[in-house]
């Protein structure tokens, strides 16, 4: 049939396996926080989101058992018509709390968050500016939209300039970007956005999914981080990674929230968040807000890994957060080094095209408040020996 003439053109998958290189949807056996078991081996994870290291902490695990009881293990249906749990309530005023922001609202994944933030606000008058390098949910939020696209080089900013100066004054303008870029680890210029917001008359959505909980006094996350929460018209982010466990959300000014939670498509025809789940985001908010030394831990394992690992000879960008990469540039050797590093105990995750551009290959390694000296110190004996090998160093 032809529809499914394409996927005859997708060869990679087979010429991985065919040389021992496949790296993905590697079956976890056993996980402890930051070690994992795959295959009877123990291997010391550096490629998860799970930077505040809440996956495994006793409290989060009660949370989640306590809802189990009380509310069971699913909601059947969606937040629109039957399944608003209480505690998701209760979660959207918390976060609004904790980000500075009048309201909140949640979706059931941090994808769908964007997917249906971004296409219900854009209409056939409106602009959507995007960095290239924003999340796919984002540039899928925008192609949803009925609005016009326009996409900036990656932290280009006189780009995003001279793409605002040269749109019609009368059109809607919706600048959206990355707080923490997920495959280089840089930090977002807010400052000069909101700058080129007031500007052009222009509205800021921030997508902080890899910054909640790292950044800000509080880790509140970007906005916070610059003192610009009030200049940021919404904030966006997933319960998926520093908030270990799945979900999204959004918060803004009660009007627009309330726009969105009768226009959203991917809220209002989605079943709800697990109650364990929103159990164990409330926990996490919790913990990250009264324990700023589990932040200030992260940020010791982070600037040591950046130090090390700049020392060692590696090149890993402009990276600002515990989001590391390791740039070695042409595809299968991207792909030999990350086997190399598995079959060593290190689990990284191998990043190629279409994630970055074509010649930039690499190898994100990322940290958490968990991680102890004696693990970063085996992973920085293997990078040593194994960067020597493949000339990276």
């Amino acid at each position: 049939m032809q529809v499914f003439a394409k996927t005859d053109s997708l060869t990679l998958p087979d010429d991985l396996r065919a040389v021992d290189l496949y790296p993905y949807f590697q079956r976890i056996e056993e996980s402890r926080d930051t070690e994992v078991v795959i295959d009877g081996h123990r291997k010391v994870m550096i490629g998860s989101n799970n930077y505040m290291g809440l996956t495994h902490d006793p409290r989060i695990i009660e949370a989640a058992k306590a809802a189990l009881e009380k509310y069971g293990s699913g909601n059947t249906g969606s937040r629109f018509l039957n399944g608003n749990l209480d505690i998701i309530d209760q979660l959207e005023e918390d976060l609004a709390d904790w980000l500075g922001k009048p309201k909140g609202l949640v979706f059931s994944t941090g994808y769908q968050t964007n997917l249906g933030t971004i296409s219900a606000l854009l209409s056939r008058t409106d602009t959507v500016f995007v960095d290239k390098l924003d999340h796919a949910c984002i540039q899928d939020g925008a192609r949803l939209g009925w609005g016009e696209i326009k996409r900036f080089r990656h932290a280009e900013l006189d780009h995003l300039e001279k793409l605002l100066a040269r749109c019609d004054p009368e059109r809607g303008k919706l600048i959206v970007v990355d707080g923490v870029y997920s495959m280089e680890g840089d930090l977002v210029d807010l400052p000069r956005v909101v700058e080129l917001r007031k500007q052009y008359g222009a509205a800021v959505l921030v997508d902080d999914a890899h910054s909640l909980g790292i950044f800000g006094a509080t880790g509140a996350g970007t906005a916070e981080h610059f003192g610009l929460t009030d200049e940021v018209d919404l904030i966006t982010g997933t319960f998926s990674k520093s908030l270990a466990s799945i979900g999204g959300f959004v918060a803004g000014d009660a009007d627009i929230i309330d726009f969105l939670r009768h226009s959203a498509r991917a809220l209002m025809f989605s079943a709800s968040m697990p109650p364990a789940s929103v159990a164990t985001v409330i926990e996490a908010v919790r913990i990250i807000r009264s324990e700023p030394e589990r932040r200030a831990r992260l940020w010791a394992n982070t600037r040591r890994m950046m130090g090390e690992l700049r020392t060692l000879g590696f090149d890993i960008g402009p990276t600002e957060s515990p989001v590391v990469p390791i740039l070695v540039g042409d595809l299968y050797k991207t792909f030999r080094f990350w086997r190399a590093l598995f079959d060593a105990g290190v689990f990284t995750n191998p990043v190629v095209p279409p994630a970055v551009p074509e010649g930039h290959g690499r190898i994100r390694t990322s940290y958490m408040a968990t991680h102890t000296d004696d693990q970063l110190d085996f992973v920085l004996d293997v990078m040593a020996r194994l960067g020597k090998e493949f000339d990276l160093i």
